[in-house]
């Protein structure tokens, strides 16, 4: 279409020269006539001049509208071109494979051999095929190439509709792996929280547990001491309740100490008024104070943490550290925090302590480190002990 279209132009061009050429010779014989007198010539050459600018002024209208006739022709075309291949790439929207499909859609536009090359591929046309290769960029980095080859030429036209055919395909392209990543990310989200729902179930349920088992137990044998208590007292055995009042105000105190503690491990108070690192501090102190034990400690690098990734995190160095407790305890305990080459964190506790951890008490660290996008990993130690692995990823950190 285009080359008609050039050639048309070309042919009008050439008509309306010749008849300008007519009109200027018509001119000079008029201006002949009148410089030597001669009113016959003179007549002659006004009347040719004014009947070659007619026609001339005629053919440009003629020309003129036909041009347009033909552009609007061209545009017509062209739209319905668009419109078919929109319709084209509808199909392929559904398609899995969008390169393949381009190619279908090719063949079928352009009435040609269709090929998908890889990235930066190109194959040299044999002497009796016409071919043209049309790259496919998606963000600026090349996905393929369409070769299309014929046995007739491929006129500008062609190479311009396959060209965008191309840019169709590749906008196709993308946005279906965006989509796709976009399904796995909705999957992971998914998967995320509903390990957070069960995160939060179990954490409940163990909280429920160890009220039960220790605060709600204490509290009752207090109750039963404290009735023991006034009995003694009704009968007149004023010694016998004076000592189980006695018993009664240390378990009291006891239970006062084991609400503590669990309030402290639940969210402590040193963790949200001076940091991640004097709150992971503490906690050793603690158990080195409690157990003998030496402890090696660096967690400076965590207070570049988020403020909920600190908290999630505190809690799985204390279940760690406790588990390691429960199991030995060890001679010596380590914690160490810092940040990788990448920017992301890794967060490591090794202990010594003999005997192997439940591998249930390990799933239940891995779930709380899922809940923050991180990995979990561990290595038990040839002579006992056990190294945890914490892997954060860079966006854990705080903005």
């Amino acid at each position: 279409m285009t080359g008609r279209h050039d050639r048309r132009l070309s042919d009008n061009a050439t008509n309306a020269g010749s008849l300008a050429l007519v009109f200027g010779a018509a001119a000079v014989i008029a201006v002949v006539g009148l410089a030597t007198g001669h009113t016959v010539l003179t007549a002659v050459g006004l009347a040719c001049s004014v009947a070659a600018a007619a026609i001339l002024a005629a053919y440009l209208i003629v020309t003129e509208r036909r041009r347009h006739e033909a552009a609007e022709e061209e545009l017509t075309s062209e739209a319905l071109f668009l419109e078919s291949l929109v319709d084209s790439m509808a199909s392929i929207a559904g398609a899995q494979n969008v390169l393949a499909e381009t190619c279908v859609q090719a063949e079928h536009l352009f009435e040609a051999r269709a090929r998908m090359l890889r990235p930066a591929e190109r194959l040299r046309p044999s002497p009796a095929e016409n071919a043209i290769v049309i790259p496919l960029k998606a963000r600026g980095e090349e996905i393929g190439a369409l070769r299309l080859t014929r046995d007739r030429p491929f006129d500008r036209d062609d190479v311009v509709r396959a060209t965008v055919l191309a840019d169709f395909a590749a906008r196709e392209y993308e946005n279906a792996r965006l989509l796709a990543e976009a399904q796995v990310r909705e999957v992971e989200r998914s998967r995320l929280t509903d390990q957070l729902i069960t995160a939060e179930q179990d954490e409940r349920r163990r909280l429920a547990d160890e009220l039960h088992d220790s605060a709600v137990q204490s509290l009752s044998g207090i109750a039963l001491l404290l009735d023991a208590g006034l009995n003694s007292i009704t009968e007149g055995r004023a010694e016998e309740a004076h000592e189980i009042i006695g018993r009664a105000l240390h378990r009291h105190r006891a239970t006062i100490g084991q609400l503590r503690d669990l309030s402290f491990n639940l969210e402590p108070v040193v963790l949200r008024d001076q940091g991640f690192a004097p709150a992971v501090r503490a906690l050793t102190d603690q158990i080195a104070i409690e157990h003998g034990v030496t402890v090696d400690l660096d967690a400076d690098a965590g207070e570049r943490l988020a403020e909920k990734t600190q908290a999630a995190l505190y809690q799985i160095i204390r279940e760690a550290l406790n588990q390691a407790v429960r199991r030995g305890p060890p001679e010596t305990l380590s914690v160490l925090v810092r940040q990788t080459d990448d920017g992301g964190f890794e967060t490591r506790i090794a202990d010594d302590a003999p005997g192997e951890r439940r591998r249930s008490s390990l799933d239940e660290l891995a779930e709380r480190a899922r809940t923050l996008n991180g990995q979990l990993t561990f290595e038990q130690g040839e002579n006992g002990g056990t190294t945890v692995l914490v892997v954060l990823p860079p966006y854990a950190v705080a903005n």
